[in-house]
């Protein structure tokens, strides 16, 4: 079964748009700000289809399917750029901007945005390998 991969690489161009105008814009608060919305919704479905193409690619049971576990599949059979160290930080940074909102905790996570969009786009072109093999 294939995985829609749509939605994934939207939002994944969604955010190279606003990283590439914060580029050119960067004391702008609205376009990070903007950076920061998209990273959040990016690195949510990112996760979501890891966990989705486990499911549908190996057995593994619900109880087993923490963040922990997932992640540390998915970089074992090559769908991450990055192991559990790097995508954690990204969860943190994730986690970060939906509990408290500061100019320093946000100009931190619009930097990390932009490394995780390299990772988003290698799981992308993973996922997308994997579908037409």
């Amino acid at each position: 079964m294939k995985l829609n991969l749509t939605s994934l690489d939207k939002a994944i161009q969604s955010l190279k748009k606003s990283i590439i105008r914060f580029k050119s814009e960067s004391n702008d608060d609205i376009v990070r700000d903007s950076v920061i919305q998209r990273f959040e919704y990016t690195y949510s479905l990112s996760l979501k289809f890891i966990q989705r193409y486990l499911i549908l690619n190996m057995p593994i049971p619900e109880e087993e399917l923490t963040f922990n576990n997932i992640i540390r599949q998915a970089d074992k059979i090559g769908l991450l750029k990055h192991d559990l160290s790097v995508w954690s930080e990204y969860r943190e940074m994730r986690n970060i901007t939906s509990h408290t909102y500061d100019e320093d905790k946000a100009n931190l996570v619009s930097k990390i945005a932009i490394s995780f969009l390299n990772d988003a786009e290698y799981l992308l072109h993973e996922l997308q390998n994997r579908n037409n093999s």
